[in-house]
């Protein structure tokens, strides 16, 4: 009787196997995820309230600390992307009608804003940022005039190749009774960052760069004051999936008996645990100087071939993205797409402001290798003299 009612049959896609294609991820993100890594996120589930998965959790809140160089209580893995830290933080922060300053220098920059706007934020500024180490003139006359419960930057904006330098800005803030929100999704383990040390409130990342992981959970530690501000709250969080009063107890942060709040990604967990263990491993002296030796190398071949490169200052290069210029006479669509047919090689265009101005290539984690470096700028060589001769 119920087979008569079917109208919708079996998709036959899905009746085929799963096709998943061998390729090198030399874009943005995410990146390759290692053996070691797939092995982890593909073992057997357990219970989210099991023992041993608060154990693995709690894991993973002492990467997490690691990696920012932190002592924070709470400091924990939310189950989403960079996106949600993000939203997490602007909507456990700040109320309706508080006051944030965005600085713009790319998409994230850009998105941040929207995101506080979209949540009611007053005074939400663009504040424009070249990336050159003169912030402190750059945000004082926003700090001034806004007088902004929260400041937000990217360390490390993709979406233009730039590395933001941070040194004195959390200083600053403080100096003028506003929290440092900082995102750390691209630079995370690729370059130097001290969230104790650089008074940072609020710092987040993402599982797919540096960390080699699946895209899915976000690092993310909130500093004393920030907890306190959050304390101080009239009203809940407008979010109870990303409750940060919720997930602190969850996580173990609080002092108090873990509760249920929400079905964890068990599998995400053990990926971001091994992808957190490896780094520990290395070091983070030694991951920071494997990028940015590869991201010379990099540089020093793209120049060779006559690319220019997008961010001219050395010192605000962005290690684990390097961005070039869209060379003259050719589309930057025709050399992705040669790289990925030709190759099997992803790397990107531009992205919000950046787009059809800059191509961008990533080395990030365990796909920071010298090896890399020289198989992608041979098919770069090639592509774009195939491109040339393909438009006589």
């Amino acid at each position: 009787m119920a087979t008569s009612l079917l109208r919708v049959p079996p998709p036959q896609s899905l009746l085929r196997p799963l096709a998943v294609p061998e390729r090198l991820l030399l874009g943005p993100g995410p990146s390759n995820v290692p053996p070691r890594i797939l092995a982890a996120g593909g073992r057997q589930l357990l219970g989210h309230m099991h023992p041993e998965v608060l154990q693995v959790m709690d894991e993973i809140k002492a990467g997490i600390q690691y990696a920012f160089q932190t002592q924070n209580r709470l400091t924990l893995a939310i189950s989403g992307t960079g996106h949600c830290a993000m939203e997490a933080a602007f909507l456990n922060l700040l109320e309706h009608g508080d006051t944030v300053l965005v600085a713009v220098n790319g998409i994230w920059g850009q998105r941040a804003a929207d995101i506080a706007r979209r949540l009611g934020m007053l005074g939400t500024a663009g504040q424009h940022c070249p990336g050159d180490g003169h912030f402190p003139l750059c945000f004082m006359q926003g700090l001034v005039r806004h007088k902004p419960s929260v400041l937000f930057i990217t360390h490390g904006e993709s979406s233009t190749g730039v590395l933001q330098p941070l040194e004195g800005l959390g200083k600053l803030c403080h100096r003028h009774g506003c929290l440092l929100l900082v995102d750390a999704v691209a630079s995370l383990g690729g370059a130097p960052i001290f969230m104790d040390q650089q008074e940072i409130d609020v710092l987040y990342s993402g599982s797919q760069k540096v960390l080699n992981a699946p895209p899915g959970s976000a690092p993310i530690s909130f500093s004393n004051q920030a907890r306190e501000k959050m304390l101080r709250r009239k009203t809940k969080p407008p979010s109870f999936y990303l409750d940060m009063g919720w997930l602190a107890n969850y996580w173990g942060c609080d002092g108090e008996p873990r509760r249920y709040h929400h079905t964890a990604p068990i599998n995400s967990f053990f990926s971001l645990r091994e992808g957190l263990a490896m780094l520990a491993e290395l070091g983070l002296e030694s991951s920071w100087e494997r990028h940015r030796a590869n991201c010379a190398q990099l540089c020093k071949g793209l120049s060779d071939l006559g690319l220019e490169l997008f961010v001219k200052e050395e010192k605000a290069r962005l290690p684990t993205i390097t961005t070039i210029r869209v060379p003259e006479g050719y589309d930057w669509k025709d050399i992705i797409a040669f790289l990925m047919d030709n190759h099997a090689i992803e790397i990107t265009g531009g992205l919000g402001p950046s787009v059809g101005k800059v191509l961008r290539i990533g080395l990030m984690g365990c796909n920071s290798t010298s090896g890399n470096v020289d198989r992608v700028l041979r098919a770069l060589r090639d592509a774009l003299g195939c491109c040339r001769r393909s438009r006589l």
